[in-house]
């Protein structure tokens, strides 16, 4: 897996969560509604349902970018043995994956995903986030998730990390177009993970032009974010 490294907390006390939901204010864009970037290397692709159609919506009839934070809903995680999620804001697995705001820049969109040890022992971190796009009624939807950097930083790859309680790591995921894409699918929500076995949380996209996607690329789990 590579290097192994431990982040501990030089103070004993969790971030507030306001710091953890902060992102970089979004780049101003003029007379651009779409945006179009080659994909990035590797790919890793959800389960595509049955049911989800792909929308005639083309990048060209986007509207404009909104910065504003979506709201969450936690939910279960997916697959054969998944975690249970806790009632309150930190989930049984003692990680949870917030979204900060949409950022633009060169016809391309970006968030900062930020995983949180809200717990009370330290979490082993090692790899990439889960991401899912869900659809109207909360299926799955055919978009591509790819490990892999786009215009808003290269991915380094994965390192695993021993995380101290109230500490953080970060991952960049990114919105790219590409020769083949065509039309896009139109999603109603990101389902977010700090991994596939862990408790998720489901962010609509309602007000965001971040709603019409080709495929996703996603950086590995670091301390700080990719350049």
């Amino acid at each position: 897996m590579g290097e192994r490294v431990r982040i501990r907390a030089r103070l004993r006390r969790p971030a507030p969560a306001a710091v953890l939901l902060t992102a970089v204010a979004a780049t101003a864009l003029t007379g651009c509604s779409g945006f179009l970037v080659p994909a990035g290397e590797g790919e890793r692709s959800p389960t595509p349902s049955a049911s989800a159609p792909a929308s005639g919506v083309h990048a060209d009839t986007l509207p404009p970018p909104s910065a504003a934070p979506a709201p969450t809903v936690d939910v279960p995680a997916q697959g054969p043995d998944p975690s249970p999620t806790a009632t309150g804001e930190c989930p049984a697995s003692g990680a949870v994956v917030t979204m900060g705001e949409v950022q633009a820049v060169m016809m391309s969109r970006a968030v900062v995903l930020t995983l949180t040890n809200c717990g009370t022992k330290p979490y082993r971190v090692v790899g990439y986030p889960s991401v899912q796009a869900l659809g109207e009624d909360g299926e799955r939807l055919p978009v591509k998730v790819n490990p892999a950097g786009s215009v808003f930083g290269r991915d380094q790859g994965p390192k695993e990390v021993l995380l101290d309680p109230g500490l953080t790591v970060r991952s960049m995921l990114a919105w790219v177009s590409t020769k083949e894409g065509g039309e896009l699918v139109m999603a109603d929500a990101l389902e977010l993970a700090a991994a596939p076995d862990a408790g998720a949380r489901v962010y609509p996209l309602e007000g965001h032009d971040i709603r019409y996607m080709d495929e996703l690329n996603v950086t590995a789990w670091r301390a700080e974010l990719p350049e």
